[in-house]
């Protein structure tokens, strides 16, 4: 029904923007990636959207690129992924991530995600496998830089874990850290990643 919204940036809080278009202000729940490529409240903004209909609400979803819009519709056929789950997952990692743990069948990639346990992640991986194959390039392998930077992401993640933090957070922290550092080694994403945990 709405293919995106474009106007003014009214504010934005971790899960929700609110967009004004043609003197209408629009509420869209979002993922944290999509939050933290938002510019500042009062800029004009464009949000790739889906409408999500239940029997008694009507709620629209943000995406700040169409390639996260279309995982989310991907994850809401998924067995038991709703659109809260389909966010969270969004929000725990970047959508090459997600198609890399997908394709690599890694479902402990997504055990950290908030609400992804064992099962679910199991079901992601065989239900969304072909389909994401049929979305990627080359009969679906990934590039070598993504699978390196995936490698190099897993290998922090499960350093900081062994030094007793949750997943959770350190998950968080190193994609957070590795969006902003490009070429970053696994030692120096564990320091930066450390210090920003103590920081918060």
């Amino acid at each position: 029904m709405f293919a995106y919204f474009r106007g003014k940036l009214v504010s934005v809080l971790p899960e929700e923007a609110i967009v004004e278009v043609s003197g209408i202000a629009y509420r869209l729940l979002i993922s944290a990636t999509t939050s933290r490529h938002l510019p500042e409240p009062g800029n004009e903004v464009l949000l790739f959207s889906h409408l999500y209909v239940r029997e008694d609400a009507l709620q629209l979803y943000g995406f700040s690129c169409e390639e996260e819009r279309q995982l989310f519709r991907l994850l809401l056929l998924t067995s038991g992924v709703g659109p809260k789950l389909a966010l969270a997952v969004l929000s725990g990692l970047q959508v090459q991530d997600v198609h890399d743990a997908i394709l690599a069948n890694s479902p402990e990639r997504l055990y950290g995600i908030s609400g992804v346990g064992k099962k679910t992640a199991a079901r992601i991986i065989l239900e969304l496998r072909d389909k994401i194959l049929k979305l990627t390039p080359s009969g679906g392998m990934a590039s070598t830089a993504s699978i390196q930077t995936a490698r190099l992401r897993e290998d922090a993640i499960n350093a900081l874990v062994t030094l007793g933090f949750s997943r959770i957070t350190v998950q968080k922290a190193v994609v957070s850290i590795l969006e902003k550092n490009a070429g970053l080694t696994v030692e120096e994403v564990v320091k930066s990643a450390l210090v920003s945990i103590h920081n918060n």
